[in-house]
């Protein structure tokens, strides 16, 4: 009988390797899930465990009429992983650098450098509050939500790389968007895991990198922001920087509106790189930004943009600006501003062509002032359109026990009322209105028309201005403020101001926001009606100054230029020496001419202010009446036909011609 394959011993020897293999098993399980198990456990997780941010897509912005002015669009963010290349692919190369637009020599360089020193990477974030400043989302740094709860223990920790590649709401490592291993070796060389090739690949060009097969280049969708009509209305809608940061305009002043709210989602992702859907844990959807509807008009900001290049290329100012609003409302229809920048490309722009100088730069406002005086003296009963006559022919006079010096005029002027005070812009009537007021009443009133403080228009880096309290007036201060001296206004405190007149005395905050929507169309928010500050004169005194600035586009008046043919215009012409060292200057103007019509029924205000165009104005002397109003005159013009303005008639048919005026 057979004793078997094999004997005793040998039975006992393979009994004892399979029993010394189970106990080494033993003790290496032992070993991972107890002994190590914190250090491995960190490992794995770094590993496998991340955050994938979904960003949401910026609101869009636009005009009245439904105008697209700003928007969302995606593009690629295009990188290599140098360690996975093939050499089969190089071939490929210069095709790719031809469809992103970079030299080959250039694209070779990034293909081909596979480390670099660096200093290690920050701690990885372990908290929502640590990857909202990754992301540079400060308010939820500040106050972490409910949508990303904290993690506790070692459950996980944050991982960006190198399923999330470095974008500017990822960043990298390092400031060229670089990513690199943490881990270095004995040089202190980093191997590079991901580089940025290009970060402005639409998705067509995209789909042709991709039919190329050039293993290890791949990039991540992101939104940028983009501007349709590149520079029209740029100083009003502002810009995203490339750090994603809204900088000026309305991207600024409604980003709370625009910016949305990015989702995220925890999961993990294979030895690859590629996400694992399966074993996704948390997941937050995102929130798409509100879209902002403006009252602007982009073919007003057409027409206003046009005339603004006539006369910089006609009369080389230093600087211009238009703002045309609706009146009886306060909304903004147009404003521009020269010198201005392409919102596509605002990064080749000055910085100073950035600023809207319509808010942010003050201006001595020279004759238009002269409404505060002559309203507050109507306003008080002082005096009538007609009644009393002032002495205008004289250079000095007492006012509260003091001697004034008058200041000039441009021409021979006697005895002047009111109207022809006006009519003529008479600064030695402007003092004297004043004069009649006193001190404390005429600068109560300067107040309500809205000077020495923000009109409150939504924009961004808006002055308030500049006016003394009577206090802190010297003795000629009196009779230099009504005439638009020793005061500084922005342009749009003095288009808000003549706004009192247009609109029966109120004085009515700027507004440019129509509406707001949530992605799905809703309307969230809507503004319809005036936002009035306050009232400043009663309507009947707004009416009799609306018929006395008729007169200054009358034949008799300073700017006939801005008179329109069978329509009523309501104006003031500005023509103000600018400050020089000190001193006013006799070769250095502000031309201006601010207005609105038809002046019984105002549907139109305008304001045209063009800074230093001296040099080459006729005669060497920029006047509000040569190169402010004929621009008011061809801009009305085309405002007429466009929003379809009608004259004013009487019931009986006839045009109507209000007393003191022309039509």
């Amino acid at each position: 009988m057979s004793k078997g394959f094999t004997s005793g011993p040998r039975i006992a020897l393979l009994a004892g390797a399979i029993l010394l293999s189970f106990a080494a098993l033993g003790v290496r399980l032992v070993s991972l899930h107890v002994l190590d198990r914190d250090v491995l456990m960190k490992f794995v997780v770094k590993a496998r465990r991340q955050i994938i941010v979904d960003h949401a897509k910026r609101g869009d912005i636009y005009d009245a009429h439904g105008s697209l002015l700003a928007t969302s669009r995606t593009q690629v963010v295009l990188g290599v992983d140098p360690q996975v290349l093939r050499p089969e692919d190089e071939a490929k190369w210069p095709e790719l650098a031809r469809l992103i637009g970079l030299p080959l020599a250039e694209l070779r360089v990034v293909m081909t450098t596979k480390t670099r020193k660096a200093a290690p990477r920050k701690p990885e974030a372990e908290s929502p509050a640590a990857v909202a400043i990754a992301l540079g989302d400060k308010d939820e740094a500040a106050h972490p939500s409910d949508a990303a709860p904290a993690a506790s223990g070692a459950a996980f920790v944050f991982n960006f790389t190198p399923a999330v590649p470095a974008t500017e709401a990822t960043p990298a490592a390092d400031s060229d968007d670089t990513v690199v291993d943490d881990s270095a070796d004995a040089n202190g060389d980093h191997l590079i895991q991901w580089a940025k090739l290009s970060e402005h690949v639409d998705e067509a060009t995209n789909d042709k990198i991709t039919a190329l097969g050039i293993k290890g280049v791949y990039g991540s969708r992101v939104y940028r922001r983009a501007y349709p009509h590149d520079g029209l209305a740029a100083h009003v809608i502002g810009y995203v920087n490339q750090g994603g940061e809204p900088a000026t305009g309305m991207e600024a002043y409604a980003d709370f509106y625009l910016r949305g709210r990015d989702g995220w989602r925890e999961g993990e992702r294979d030895g690859r790189g590629r996400e694992l859907a399966q074993f996704r844990s948390r997941e937050v959807p995102r929130a798409d930004g509100y879209n902002v509807k403006l009252s602007l008009d982009s073919n007003v900001q057409s027409i206003i943009e046009d005339e603004l290049a006539a006369i910089t290329a006609k009369y080389q100012p230093l600087k211009a600006t238009i703002v045309v609003s609706d009146p009886r409302t306060g909304f903004i229809l147009g404003l521009a501003n020269y010198p201005s920048y392409n919102l596509s490309d605002y990064s080749k722009s000055d910085l100073a062509a950035q600023r809207n100088i319509a808010v942010t730069d003050v201006y001595d406002p020279g004759s238009v002032f002269k409404i505060v005086a002559a309203s507050g003296a109507l306003e008080e009963n002082l005096v009538t359109p007609t009644s009393p006559t002032f002495d205008c022919g004289i250079d000095r006079i007492e006012y509260q026990g003091l001697v004034r010096r008058l200041p000039r005029e441009d021409h021979n002027f006697q005895r002047l009322d009111v109207a022809e005070i006006i009519a003529h812009s008479s600064n030695r009537g402007a003092a004297q209105l004043a004069m009649a007021l006193g001190d404390q009443r005429f600068y109560d009133y300067a107040r309500a028309f809205g000077f020495g403080m923000r009109t409150g228009v939504p924009m961004g880096g808006e002055v308030g201005g500049w006016l003394k309290a009577p206090k802190d007036w010297d003795s000629m201060s009196i009779t230099r403020i009504p005439m638009g001296q020793s005061v500084s206004v922005t342009v749009m405190q003095m288009h808000q101001a003549m706004g009192v007149i247009a609109s029966g005395g109120l004085l009515l905050r700027p507004q440019i926001i129509r509406e707001i929507t949530d992605p799905s169309g809703e309307v969230i928010d809507h503004y319809e009606r005036p936002a009035v500050v306050r009232r400043v004169v009663s309507q009947r005194t707004a009416q009799t100054m609306a018929t006395l600035l008729m007169g200054v586009a009358s034949p008799e008046g300073t700017a006939p230029e801005a008179a329109i043919p069978n329509f009523q215009v309501a104006g003031k012409t500005g023509t103000t020496q600018k400050l020089i060292d000190g001193k006013y200057s006799d070769r250095h103007h502000v031309a201006s001419f601010v207005g609105f019509f038809p002046a019984s029924r105002p549907e139109i205000a305008i304001s045209v202010i063009v800074d230093d165009a001296d040099a080459h104005a006729p005669g060497g002397v920029a006047y509000g009446a040569k190169i402010a109003a004929p621009a008011f005159k061809h801009i009305g013009e085309q405002l007429i036909q466009y929003r379809d303005i009608k004259p004013v008639y009487e019931p009986g048919g006839r045009l109507l011609v209000m007393e003191g005026g022309r039509q």
